[in-house]
Formats: structure tokens, C-alpha cells, sequence
């Protein structure tokens, strides 16, 4: 008897010697799982141990002391999951905080880049306005046509494109509510060229999202981004793209479905062929839109309900209304290891400002009788962009707009038709820092058959955070 004692005493120092090394160890996930062995292996010991004082009537005491063991094994258990835990909480943090910092519950995100485009560009038919705008990226509409003398080379430089957004996510009971403010200079006046080339900042995004619902300015729902070449351009395939960003309200199943109420504005084209927008929108765009992602592509299908409407203090004609519609399909398929080709389709009636920055407007009014007639157009892009290596990437792409203008409306000054294809070279020498060269051409031609064309080359440097 006194034997058997001597062994559980002996049992009982391995017992308190393993325990003390388990409390030793830190609870990362190959020593989490050596403290766990080591528990298991305590345990058989204490059940064999507990078997052997059955058989020869152990004390009180012998098994009290059995019983510490047990506790002493489920403390230890119990600390090293909440170290486990603790140190997956701290990851996690950590992990955050390598892209943004907290304040309270909130954690919030810096983003952007900073970029620099070195344009020189040529037109075939006389000179572009005396304006940034039409200088930084390819507004179809602005193209010169006719008989006007070559614009020849004008060159440059602007740092306008650049960007800064700030992001936050809050939980908000177990769901994250997010938000995103956004603002770069394009587009907007400022001191000109002569003296400091100070630009006006504007906003791009303000908007905030919660369990599927998209609050606040940002993309249309209509517009897939994800189908956007990678150009060195602002846009790059514009006569062909969606291309717009308004105030809206959006909710999105988890099933890939939106539906959306966007800001309404009408765009209305004058015998004179320019252009009015009246500002008396009654009913929001109506968009909806099923996304679908296939391995290593997205297939995106939208379509949109618009009302254009003009009253007669616009006219002095009345008030009158027509109905726009429209479809849009798009998508990015992968070929191979990391190539892919890029598309756009969109037609319809009425779409006016959604397609290629408004090359033309969504109805035209007969001047005698103060009714509208919505415009058709049809428009769409291709992009092939192939990878080199890891560090250089190269697009080819081209892109088409028609329209159908009732000219006996219009006049024969707007729009027929728009195309432009580019091809470039991008270089990425350290992460983040993107080197680019771009050729582009594109040609207008409106219902008149007068034609003009530009030719652009673009080098640019782009550096994100």
C-alpha cells in the first residue's frame, strides 16, 4: 500500500511539473496545440492513476488530491483558450491598424493617390476651348469638326487627377456601418496656369453603407466601374462607358441584386442644338441591376427608368413629359493567369448625360408645340489588357457612340457619332507607383457629316496610399 502511494506521489510532482510548463507556453497556435497534447496526456495519467486507487482503497486525502489535479487541468485549459483568444483579438487589431487608425469603436482609413499627367494633343479641326477640362481627359462632344486649321501639339502638365479619401467603419449591432468622403481638383476653377495652378477641391463620394443599403453620393447603379479599362486617361474608352456619379439611394442582396432611386436631371437639345436643363425633375431614376461573379470574372446586367420633363416656365410652351429607358451589360472576363477583356453594351432611349459625359441629350423639344421627343443612342467598349511581368501591363481598346438625333428637332450641330481607341504601356517599379505612356485617337462626326479627330499621347505618374 505504501508502494502505491510512493507512485501517486510520484504522479502527483509530473503532474504539477507539466502543469507548470503549461502555464509557461504562449497560446500562439503551434504552442496552443502543444499545451493541449500535454493536458490530454495529464489527464490519461490522472485516469490511470484514479484506476489503480479503486483497486486498492485509496483515502480521503489521496483522492482529494486527485480531484485538485482535475481542477488545476480545467484551469489550465481555461487560460490558455482566453489567451488564444486574447492574442486573435490583438491580430486582428493589429491587422487594422496597418491601414487605419481607431478612435473609440470607429476605425478610420486614409486613401488616394497623387498624380501627375503630361498631355500633349492635337486636333484636326480647329483649337479645343481655352479650358482645363476639355485639355485633362477625353470629353467626346468637345471634339472640333469641320473645316477649321489643325490645332497642332499643345502640351500640359497638371496634377488636378489627384485624390484624397477618408473611410470609417463603426459596428452598429454586429454589422458594420461605413462610410467614405472623397475629393480631387478636376473639373474645377481656380488661378490658372499663370501664377500658382491653385484648383478648387470637390467632392466625388460622400456616402455611408449599412447591411446593404448604400446611402449618399457615389457610382450610379447603372455604371459598372469594374468594367473600366486600365488606361492612363481619366476614362479611357469614354464614348462607349457609363460614366456618372450622383446622389442616390441603393440596397443590394446578398444574391447580387440592386435596386436604386437616383437623382433625376433632364438634358433637353433646342432647334438650336444646345443644350437646357430645365430643373423640374418630379420622379427619381429608377435603376436595377443583378451582378454575378464566375471564378475569375463579373458579369453585370442594369437597367434604368427615367422621367424628362420640361414645364412651361422653361419654354413658355407648356408642360410636357417623356419616358427614358435603358439597358446596360458589362463585365470582365479572365483569360489565363492574369489577362483579361473588358466590355460595355448600353442602348436605349433617353439616356442623355448616363453615356460618354453627355455627348448627347437625353430629349429634344419641338419648339412649335412644347412636346419632347427622347434621343436613342447605342454605345459600347472593348479593352484587352495583357500582364508582362509582375511589373509592367500593357490595354489596347476601343469604344463606339451613335446616336439617332430627330434632326427636324435638333438641328444637324449635335452628335452622330463617336469612336476612339488606345493602347498603352504601364510600369510599376515598387508597388503602388504606377509609370505610364498612352497614344489615344478619336473621332466625332456630327449630323451634319462635318468630321474632326484628335490625336492624344499621355505620360503619367501615379502613386496610391
Amino acid at each position: 500500500m505504501k508502494g502505491c502511494f510512493r507512485k501517486f506521489g510520484a504522479h502527483k510532482a509530473i503532474a504539477a511539473s507539466l502543469l507548470a510548463a503549461t502555464a509557461l507556453v504562449p497560446a500562439s497556435a503551434h504552442a496552443q496545440a502543444s499545451v493541449e497534447d500535454r493536458l490530454d496526456r495529464l489527464e490519461a495519467m490522472i485516469k490511470a492513476l484514479e484506476a489503480r486507487m479503486d483497486a486498492q482503497a485509496p483515502t480521503a486525502d489521496d483522492a482529494a488530491a486527485v480531484t485538485e489535479m482535475r481542477a488545476a487541468v480545467a484551469e489550465t485549459r481555461a487560460v490558455a483558450t482566453k489567451q488564444t483568444e486574447l492574442e486573435t483579438r490583438v491580430a486582428a487589431v493589429e491587422a487594422s491598424d496597418k491601414s487605419g487608425f481607431r478612435i473609440g469603436d470607429t476605425t478610420f482609413k486614409i486613401g488616394g493617390y497623387v498624380k501627375l499627367d503630361a498631355i500633349s494633343q492635337r486636333t484636326s479641326a480647329g483649337q479645343f476651348a481655352n479650358d482645363n477640362i476639355v485639355r485633362d481627359f477625353l470629353i467626346p462632344s468637345t471634339i472640333p469638326v469641320g473645316t477649321g486649321d489643325s490645332s497642332g501639339w499643345d502640351t500640359e502638365l497638371s496634377a488636378r487627377q489627384t485624390r484624397f479619401n477618408i473611410s470609417t467603419s463603426t459596428p452598429v449591432m454586429g454589422k458594420p456601418l461605413n462610410s467614405m468622403i472623397e475629393m480631387d481638383f478636376m473639373v474645377t476653377p481656380g488661378d490658372g496656369e499663370r501664377t500658382t495652378n491653385s484648383y478648387t477641391p470637390r467632392i466625388r463620394h460622400a456616402f455611408l453603407t449599412y447591411d446593404g443599403w448604400t446611402v449618399g453620393q457615389t457610382w450610379s447603379t447603372f455604371f459598372n466601374v469594374g468594367a473600366l479599362p486600365d488606361s492612363v486617361d481619366f476614362i479611357g474608352t469614354t464614348p462607349g462607358t457609363i460614366f456618372i456619379r450622383q446622389p442616390l439611394v441603393r440596397y443590394t442582396t446578398k444574391s447580387g441584386f440592386s435596386i436604386a432611386v437616383e437623382n433625376p436631371e433632364a438634358t433637353i437639345t433646342t432647334a438650336s442644338g444646345g443644350r437646357v436643363t430645365p430643373g423640374d425633375d418630379a420622379l427619381p431614376d429608377v435603376v436595377l441591376r443583378y451582378d454575378k461573379k464566375v471564378g475569375k470574372s463579373a458579369f453585370s446586367i442594369a437597367a434604368i427608368g427615367r422621367q424628362l420633363k420640361v414645364t412651361d416656365d422653361d419654354f413658355a410652351l407648356g408642360s410636357d413629359s417623356v419616358i427614358g429607358y435603358g439597358v446596360s451589360a458589362s463585365g470582365k472576363i479572365g483569360i489565363g493567369e492574369s489577362d483579361d477583356f473588358r466590355f460595355m453594351v448600353n442602348a436605349g432611349e433617353g439616356l442623355g448625360r448616363y453615356v460618354g459625359l453627355n455627348i448627347v441629350n437625353g430629349a429634344a423639344i419641338d419648339m412649335s408645340t412644347g412636346k419632347l421627343d427622347a434621343i436613342a443612342s447605342y454605345s459600347g467598349f472593348g479593352a484587352f489588357r495583357h500582364v508582362w511581368n509582375e511589373k509592367t501591363r500593357s490595354t489596347i481598346a476601343g469604344s463606339y457612340f451613335k446616336a439617332d438625333n430627330p434632326t427636324d428637332l435638333t438641328g444637324t450641330s449635335p452628335t452622330d457619332t463617336v469612336w476612339n481607341a488606345f493602347a498603352n504601356i504601364i510600369y510599376s517599379p515598387v508597388p503602388k507607383l504606377d509609370v505610364g505612356v498612352e497614344y489615344m485617337y478619336a473621332e466625332r462626326e456630327n449630323e451634319a457629316g462635318a468630321d474632326g479627330n484628335m490625336q492624344k499621347v499621355q505620360v503619367s505618374a501615379k502613386y496610391s496610399f
